[in-house]
């Protein structure tokens, strides 16, 4: 019997996903600053993203990702990814928390919010028609693995007209919400 190597490597802990057939894109605060409530002059990084598929966006394909989500605030504003609801309401995506501390924050169509603690070892499921979106509160990058299928697709658009319900603030220590 032939044994291959692997044509993907994810290095839990300590790096990203390496090999063959990876995406990925880093995200600058200029392309997400329209997130924050007030702006930086500076244009850190603030996230990357790295994704492996394999086959076509049908039903039964899935997607493996990790999302590395800089400690980086904004006025004291905790870093956050840009968030989306999925386009097929029926796709179901785990997350799970590698490194780091943060929340995923949470919210229904009618736009009701909340928020679950992320930490390494934390596993999260999301259903379908919750839109999602992590919230680095730490003081080191916030790494979240996560499968989802392949024809889940992401509405960006919908969270443009309907933000979260709730802004995320680290003050002298604490994190604090404030409702929008």
């Amino acid at each position: 019997m032939k044994v291959i190597e692997p044509s993907v490597i994810h290095h839990i802990q300590n790096g990203v996903l390496e090999g063959k057939d990876i995406e990925s894109y880093t995200k600058r605060y200029h392309e997400v600053n329209y997130l924050y409530e007030k702006q930086r002059e500076d244009d850190p990084i603030v996230y990357e993203v790295y994704s492996y598929s394999k086959g076509k966006d049908i039903l039964g394909n899935l997607n493996w990702g990790l999302t590395v989500l800089k400690p980086v605030y904004s006025h004291n504003e905790c870093n956050m990814t840009k968030g989306h609801f999925h386009v097929n309401k029926d796709c179901a995506e785990i997350y799970f928390g590698i490194a780091g501390v943060g929340l995923l924050l949470l919210m229904d169509e009618e736009g009701h919010t909340w928020a679950e603690k992320v930490y390494e070892g934390s596993l999260h499921h999301i259903d379908g028609r919750i839109a999602h979106r992590l919230v680095n509160t730490g003081d080191e990058d916030l790494k979240v693995g996560a499968c989802w299928p392949t024809s889940a697709g992401h509405d960006y658009h919908a969270i443009e007209k309907r933000e979260f319900g709730y802004r995320v603030y680290k003050r002298n220590g604490q994190i604090e919400f404030e409702k929008r």
